[in-house]
C-alpha cells in the first residue's frame, strides 16, 4: 500500500509541487506579518489562506511580465532603447504593489488589509525570498531511494 503512494507521489509534476509549496510558504509568511504588522489584517485564517493564492497568481503574473520586460532590456541595442526598457522593468515592479494591493482589496474588501505600499513591498519581498529559501532547501536535500 505504501509503495503504491510512493509510485503516486512520485508522478506529480514538479511544478504542481512546486506551486504547492510556495502556497504553504506564502501562508505562513502572511500569517506572520499579520501577527507582527498591525496595518496587514486578515479576519480569518481561511482568508489568509484564500489571500495567498490570490498572491501566488498574481505574483507569477507579474515575474512572467518582468521576465518578459527583462528580456527585452538584454536585447535592447541602443541606448534609448535600453532606457525605455529600463523604465518598463521599474514600473512592473513598482506597479506590481499596486496590483497586489487592488487585486486583494476587489476580491477581500475590508476583511483583508496588507497596509500601504511600504508593507505590501515587503511582504512582497519577503514572500519572494522566503519561496526561493524553500526551494533551495528542498533541491538541496537529500533523497531516498
Amino acid at each position: 500500500m505504501a509503495e503504491q503512494a510512493d509510485t503516486r507521489l512520485s508522478r506529480v509534476d514538479g511544478a504542481v509541487v512546486g506551486a504547492v509549496v510556495d502556497l504553504f510558504v506564502y501562508t505562513v509568511v502572511l500569517n506572520l506579518f499579520v501577527e507582527y504588522l498591525p496595518g496587514v489584517i486578515s479576519e480569518t485564517f481561511t482568508l489568509s489562506l484564500l489571500t495567498a493564492v490570490l498572491l501566488k497568481v498574481v505574483l507569477e503574473v507579474v515575474l512572467v511580465a518582468k521576465k518578459r520586460v527583462v528580456g527585452r532590456f538584454r536585447a535592447a541595442s541602443t541606448r534609448t532603447g535600453k532606457v525605455v526598457a529600463g523604465v518598463m522593468v521599474w514600473a512592473v515592479a513598482f506597479g506590481s504593489k499596486f496590483l497586489v494591493l487592488e487585486a486583494v482589496d476587489l476580491v477581500f474588501g475590508d476583511r483583508v488589509g496588507l497596509g500601504g505600499f511600504f508593507s505590501v513591498t515587503l511582504l512582497v519581498v519577503t514572500l519572494l525570498l522566503a519561496r526561493a529559501a524553500v526551494r533551495l532547501l528542498l533541491e538541496r536535500a537529500p533523497r531516498d531511494g
